[in-house]
């Protein structure tokens, strides 16, 4: 094999790490790495060195799914004790800037009372001096903003924690992974090259196009004693070939969660790509990556979560992207780190930020941001959109998780797009409390109670209703559910029938099919095809491949 071109197999996982822990957004940009260290990786590992067990236990109850605990026996104690080591001497700046941030909010809550701030800048702990600006809202409120741009270009950002871990797949079983640190494990090799370093696409690119393999050895700087294990991560065998779409219809596929491809001949739109990347046999239909175009003129990102960025499919696809259109922020907020410099920083070059009611035309198809309000426990967060995709005059409106708060503000977007053909609405309407996902941002704690009501939260029945009246599309699709198996180990979501999401849409498709809308949850797999030149649709309710 070794003087052979060969191709990367299809079940072969590129699992991006931060450390040792699994990559999520969070863990790019600067502050939010840093926080994420003190407040998530050692309190997690310092919990599992005490009790193991009760980490194992818990990860064995359902109820506790999506908690922060490892899933590793008490065998593993001296793996994570040495980890923890490592975190501590390896990340000390990282800590040391999360002990300012903290210092810094104290010290603004203290002193900043409504007088001028400029006396305060003495104050400013001394990591922080000239990364940061004081600031009030118009109720003088006193906070801060991050120059986040600087902070990229400081030592505070360190591509040196950044590694692959490489690893052959059969299944779709995989612990909740944003609490539990990949440790050494055979038949798992890990490389310590940066996200954007030209070898991920060189090898990601492999899985279509065959290349030599000691040229891609060479490349990724695989030791000799670890070539064994990369060998076995190829075949020899070619994959089948994609047929590029070539019809006259917008072709629309549902690849799970909230991820849809929209095609025509011309252009290809991706949103939110979080699919089942790798070939093996499931019970569960799915499109994966080898029913995605070879190239993909666009990809929409909706928000900052790590179920709707997720780098584990967009690192390898990146080579495969034309343009990257993300959320505009220029908060400088910590719990609202700017997408577009952290795709720039991991690789991607053709990043576009888009505003709420901006439109981007592309030829026959035009993008729109549409405001999303919710599911961010109300924090200040900018850096979410929904989207109004028309090719020609047929449209779809993707809501993504957005909650419907206050539904007179989708009246006055009503107002500038009229009608959609095909909605698509998130309503996972439990999502988990503030502290979950956003918990080690916060300086200071927040009561249980208060915590409980701050939820990430879509839409129920009578939210979603509202959307429907206001836009009166002829489909509604309820989608990002987190339903399907390949999403479990980063939504941490598994329904019975009497959970309230399934109950609140299933009451919603209810009242949309007795308005005579097609209405449906979708799940695993869908194909449609619309023809938006005389706006007939010709509906294929399941894909065979």
């Amino acid at each position: 094999m070794n003087g052979k071109k060969v191709y990367l197999k299809p079940n072969v996982v590129l699992e991006p790490l931060v450390m040792n822990w699994y990559a999520w957004p969070h863990l790019i940009s600067p502050a939010t790495l840093a926080m994420n260290i003190v407040g998530r990786h050692l309190k997690i590992m310092n919990s599992y060195i005490r009790s193991p067990e009760i980490h194992r236990k818990a990860t064995l109850d359902p109820k506790m799914r999506g908690g922060p605990f490892m899933d590793y026996k008490e065998s593993r104690q001296q793996e994570i004790r040495q980890l923890k080591q490592e975190t501590i001497v390896q990340q000390s700046r990282q800590i040391e800037l999360a002990e300012a941030i903290v210092e810094l909010d104290e010290m603004i809550r203290r002193n900043a009372k409504g007088a001028s701030m400029e006396s305060l800048y003495e104050k400013v702990p001394d990591l922080l001096k000239g990364y940061v600006e004081l600031v009030y809202d118009l109720n003088n409120n006193a906070s801060f903003r991050l120059f986040e741009s600087l902070l990229y270009n400081s030592e505070f950002y360190n591509k040196s924690f950044q590694s692959i871990a490489l690893w052959t797949t059969c299944n779709d079983e995989r612990p909740f992974c944003l609490s539990v640190a990949r440790l050494e494990e055979p038949g798992v090799l890990q490389l310590n090259i940066p996200f954007e370093h030209e070898g991920v696409d060189a090898l990601s690119r492999m899985k279509k196009e065959a290349a030599p393999l000691e040229e891609i050895a060479a490349l990724l700087n695989v030791p000799a004693e670890k070539r064994p294990l990369f060998n076995s991560l190829f075949t020899e065998e070619q994959p089948p070939a994609y047929n590029r779409y070539s019809g006259d219809k917008a072709r629309m596929r549902y690849f799970g969660h909230a991820c849809i491809l929209i095609e025509t001949s011309e252009i290809s739109i991706l949103v939110d790509p979080v699919i089942s990347y790798y070939g093996y046999d499931y019970s569960v239909d799915r499109f994966t990556d080898a029913d995605l175009p070879d190239h993909i003129d666009f990809v929409l990102i909706t928000h900052n979560h790590q179920d709707h960025i997720l780098f584990e499919t967009l690192l390898p696809l990146r080579h495969r992207i034309g343009t990257i259109i993300v959320p505009k922020t220029t908060s400088g907020a910590l719990q609202d780190p700017d997408l577009k410099k952290m795709f720039n920083a991991i690789g991607f070059k053709n990043v576009v930020e888009i505003d709420d009611m901006e439109k981007l035309e592309f030829g026959e198809v035009a993008v729109r941001g549409i405001p999303f309000t919710g599911e961010h426990s109300d924090l200040n967060i900018r850096t979410k959109s929904c989207y109004h995709v028309a090719v020609e005059k047929f449209t779809f409106l993707l809501m993504a998780d957005s909650r419907i708060v206050e539904p007179r503000l989708y009246g006055h977007v009503h107002d500038l797009i009229g009608d959609v053909d095909v909605l698509f609405l998130g309503m996972e309407c439990d999502g988990a409390p503030l502290s979950w996902l956003y918990g080690p941002l916060l300086t200071e704690e927040l009561s249980r109670d208060k915590d409980q009501s701050r939820r990430l939260s879509g839409s129920d029945c009578k939210k979603g209703m509202a959307l429907v009246d206001i836009f009166r599309p002829a489909e509604v699709y309820v989608y990002a559910m987190g339903q399907e198996p390949w999403i479990e180990f980063i939504s941490s979501i598994k329904y019975t029938p009497e959970s309230n999401p399934i109950i609140q849409s299933d009451k919603l498709i209810a009242e949309c099919t007795a308005q005579g809308r097609v209405a449906e949850r979708l799940f695993g797999e869908k194909e449609l095809l619309y023809s938006y030149r005389n706006r007939q649709v010709s509906k294929l309710q399941h894909y065979e491949k």
